[in-house]
């Protein structure tokens, strides 16, 4: 076997397409300590900036369920069915527009104009939110914004994978995503003090929090035009001629099983829908965006059912969202450490399915049950976050073509989002405070997740095995260099992320 492996390295480092021996050489005398200062660099200028982005996007896309607390449906006359039309209604334009998005991305030089102008865009429908009069006005600013907001997340991961290795990624996308944790404890303090201003300029303080945070998304659109690194091409300015080749380098070399084809090819589309994995990844992904979109409308009403008055349920909310927010890193760290993907989105969802039986049997007397309710609630936390950035990052480590990997990560980022369509009507008014709904759906996405995760497991594992019987003169006997790069991921030489 250590024969075997040796073959294919050495095959690999002759058929690394755009790598010419002077690169290959290059990238070989290139230190691990010259390597640590560059990433560092990176990180030091990219992560935060998207953090503060994704920041601002969750805020914006959540804190409709703030201003809900604060008396947004007597003030527009609306009722608990019209309130889940209005979240409902986000997701549709959402979940349609982030593939185009990402393949529009994915074609243009410089990301930041392209992010900052869809920003820009959100900031102001944000904004316009503020002086919504009736339930119809809601529902086209509602629409709107899932319009303008549905290209970030995808685009987000789409340039950290050009930035990064397929085993560096959960990592950096864990620390973005923590942003959405930390924006759901941020969005409740925020909520808390905007709240404060109520009847200031005869704007009630739900208004106030669209207004004052519309404002700040404006002004994060402009930091994101200036500021949001592109790629190291285009990062003379803070990079050395031989960082820059090396990040550039090493890309071309890990995406060595890809066809590196210019321009974008139709076919990419249909190889991404008919691949058997990203589904499993897509059920996955419901594992954590039914009960996460569900319960980030829902928290500060589920709290207040406690018996908290809303302020102080605004504030309760910021405890569930830093214990998701340090979940998310602490997995994703392990998950980059031993490149193993699986347990660090199982153990996350086997959490939330002990956190929602908790819920599910005990909320019907919640007034009765409130700490053990409440770590229910900080406990689905723990799970939810972890579960996007490690099904994302074994996604991205199993498609070595980098166009096809723009499409698929659009798609299953699409489709996972599908399920907020789900997590909108699932807590529903009436069944307050209890919501049987809204926990034992919650609950059997988190099961069909851990299903579908340990489905994907041995199916790769066996897929592994099988390419490791394969002898490398049978490979060389049966296939050409050109087909071997064409097959791409089923290529023998290539082998699976678990």
């Amino acid at each position: 076997m250590a024969d075997k492996e040796a073959a294919v390295m050495h095959l690999e480092d002759q058929r690394a397409q755009g790598i010419s021996a002077d690169d290959a050489e290059f990238l070989s005398n290139f230190s691990n300590e010259e390597k640590k200062i560059v990433l560092r660099k990176v990180d030091m200028r990219l992560v935060p900036m998207f953090v503060l982005l994704y920041l601002v996007a969750y805020i914006d896309k959540t804190n409709i369920g703030n201003a809900k607390i604060e008396g947004l449906l007597p003030s527009l006359n609306m009722d608990g069915i019209q309130y889940n039309i209005a979240l409902s209604i986000f997701f549709i334009p959402y979940v349609l527009a982030e593939v185009p998005s990402n393949i529009i991305l994915n074609r243009l030089k410089r990301p930041s104009r392209y992010l900052g102008f869809l920003i820009a865009c959100w900031g102001i429908i944000m904004l316009c939110t503020g002086f919504v009069r009736n339930f119809a006005g809601l529902v086209v600013i509602r629409f709107l914004l899932g319009l303008f907001e549905a290209g970030f997340l995808p685009g987000a991961v789409l340039v950290i994978s050009k930035w990064y290795l397929p085993n560096e990624t959960q990592t950096r996308i864990a620390i973005l995503y923590t942003s959405a944790a930390s924006g759901g404890a941020f969005s409740g303090l925020l909520a808390f003090a905007i709240a404060k201003m109520d009847g200031i300029a005869g704007y009630e303080g739900w208004r106030w929090i669209f207004i004052i945070e519309g404002l700040a998304t404006i002004l994060m659109s402009v930091a994101c035009y200036l500021l949001l690194l592109d790629s190291p091409s285009l990062s003379p300015g803070w990079l050395t001629p031989d960082e820059i080749r090396f990040l550039e380098v090493r890309q071309l070399a890990a995406n060595n099983h890809g066809s590196h084809h210019e321009g974008f090819d139709k076919k990419v589309i249909l190889s991404v829908l008919a691949d058997w994995k990203i589904y499993l990844l897509i059920l996955a992904n419901w594992s954590n965006a039914v009960p996460n979109y569900a319960l980030k409308f829902s928290m500060p009403e589920i709290i207040k059912s406690m018996g908290y008055e809303a302020a102080n349920a605004q504030l309760l909310t910021i405890p569930p969202y830093s214990v998701g927010a340090l979940s998310a890193y602490g997995f994703s760290v392990f998950a980059d450490r031993f490149s193993w993907r699986m347990p660090f989105i199982v153990v996350p969802q086997l959490s939330l399915i002990v956190a929602f039986a908790i819920l599910f049997s005990k909320a019907a007397e919640i007034e009765n049950n409130i700490a053990l309710c409440y770590f229910g609630v900080c406990l689905a936390c723990f799970g939810m976050y972890p579960i996007l950035p490690g099904v994302n990052a074994w996604n991205v480590c199993n498609i070595p073509n980098p166009h096809k990997r723009a499409v698929a990560i659009g798609y299953l980022i699409c489709v996972g989002n599908a399920g907020g369509i789900i997590g909108s009507y699932i807590y529903k008014t009436d069944e307050e405070p209890r919501y049987p709904t809204g926990y034992g759906t919650s609950l059997s996405f988190a099961v069909a997740g851990v299903m579908a995760c340990l489905a994907l497991e041995f199916c790769l594992w066996r897929a592994n095995k099988a390419k490791d019987r394969m002898a490398m003169s049978e490979i060389e006997a049966r296939y050409t260099e050109v087909q071997l790069r064409e097959m791409e991921e089923k290529s023998p030489l290539f082998k699976y992320t678990l």
